[in-house]
């Protein structure tokens, strides 16, 4: 059994819901939920959205098991792009680069930005 379908189950249970209940309040198949409660599919993470709505819990609940909502990680970079663009190793071409990217984005027309990003897509695509 999969951790998240275990998970599931359990929030379902503590909810005294049937699957049944998941089923017409999510829009799922009483058989997929089956097969994701016991580990045989593992779901999306719109799936996972729809499961959390059903269920009344917020999506990090299949993830974390404590009551209040985990600690948020510390994301902030230890070094900005411009600090790292005044150094002399490789992380100084890379944030260089960067922040020509930034400066060049930020001077690009809607319209434009979304022709660049359909050509990145299709050159990451091949």
């Amino acid at each position: 059994m999969s951790m998240i379908g275990a998970r599931i189950r359990q929030l379902r249970e503590q909810r005294g819901l049937s699957q049944g209940d998941i089923e017409q309040s999510a829009g799922l198949l009483r058989c997929y939920i089956s097969r994701v409660e016991n580990g045989h599919t593992v779901p999306s993470l719109e799936t996972l959205e729809r499961f959390a709505a059903a269920l009344d819990v917020p999506v990090y609940r299949f993830f974390y098991t404590g009551e209040e909502p985990p600690p948020t990680p510390n994301l902030t970079p230890h070094r900005t792009p411009e600090e790292l663009a005044g150094e002399n190793d490789q992380a100084e071409s890379g944030a260089r680069f960067f922040l020509t990217l930034k400066d060049l984005a930020a001077r690009t027309e809607e319209a434009d930005r979304e022709v660049l990003l359909a050509v990145a897509k299709r050159l990451v695509a091949r």
